[in-house]
């Protein structure tokens, strides 16, 4: 279980502000926004990367701040960048770091490792971006977390490897204990994947919520412009075009005009409209 309680950060002139989500275990949390939004900064202050300027983080019940060594057994991550030694084997690297886990087992990391199609005999430094992802949730798993980090991996995973980077999560969430916060930009990991959605534009919590209730609350309408203008209070973002115009409205429950083409939003329309809307 995650619990945020008006988390803020400033980084140089970035302001994360104020984001609160509760999410119990067995759920997928798609984490959305455009670049800079300040998800990485989120995944990281949950982590414990870097420290909260306010607010708390809890996970499993335990204060982040207060019991840091407890909390970071609980977590397994999977960011970009070199998190192990360039120079060693794969398996090297696991047993290197593995020993800081209470839970790590060695037999664990071997299932995913064939099933990713890792040599644990390889030099870390020889993996491609996508092989070292791979690894990264490899090893991640292998500790038996009950919160699983996930910065945008699937960018760089091939779409065979997409289909077992799903059902692996499926199942590592299916006992009910264990989360997963899952930052993408591929709609289709979201619609496949994703239990609840959070979404942050400018560092503001603009979206929290189950995806069904999210879905239920907006609408895309298409139409004549003046139509569409007429439910200004209610639209997000509009597009005109040479046929017309399309907006993301708000489901008030408030009829529609006969004359509009009105149906639920994609999880891609959904994400392209609230990022270049007011919100």
């Amino acid at each position: 279980m995650l619990k945020l309680l008006n988390v803020s950060k400033r980084r140089n002139r970035f302001l994360l502000d104020d984001i609160s989500v509760e999410l119990q275990g067995g759920y997928i949390m798609g984490l959305i926004g455009e670049n800079g939004a300040g998800k990485t900064t989120l995944l990281e202050l949950i982590a414990g990367l870097l420290s909260a300027d306010k607010g708390r983080i809890l996970v499993e019940g335990l204060s982040l701040a207060e019991e840091e060594a407890a909390v970071k057994q609980e977590i397994g991550v999977v960011f970009h960048g070199d998190m192990f030694d360039i120079h060693d084997t794969l398996l090297r690297n696991v047993r290197r770091y593995g020993r800081f886990y209470q839970n790590y087992e060695e037999g664990i990391w071997q299932k995913y490792a064939a099933l990713f199609g890792l040599d644990g005999k390889k030099r870390y430094g020889r993996l491609s971006k996508g092989e070292k992802l791979k690894f990264a949730l490899a090893f991640a798993l292998s500790h038996q977390p009950k919160l699983l980090l996930l910065d945008e991996p699937a960018a760089n995973f091939d779409k065979d490897f997409r289909q077992i980077f799903r059902k692996v999560l499926r199942e590592y969430v299916a006992g009910g204990e264990n989360t997963v916060i899952l930052s993408t930009h591929l709609t289709s990991d979201l619609d496949m994947l994703a239990d609840y959605l959070l979404f942050i534009k400018g560092g503001r919590q603009l979206l929290y919520g189950d995806i069904e209730s999210i879905r239920e609350g907006f609408r895309m309408a298409a139409g004549e412009e003046y139509k569409l203008k007429l439910m200004k209070d209610r639209i997000i973002h509009m597009e005109s075009g040479a046929f017309g115009a399309r907006a993301l409205v708000r489901n008030t429950g408030r009829p529609f005009d006969a004359a509009l083409k009105v149906w639920e939003p994609s999880m891609e329309e959904l994400m392209y409209f609230m990022e270049k809307g007011e919100g």
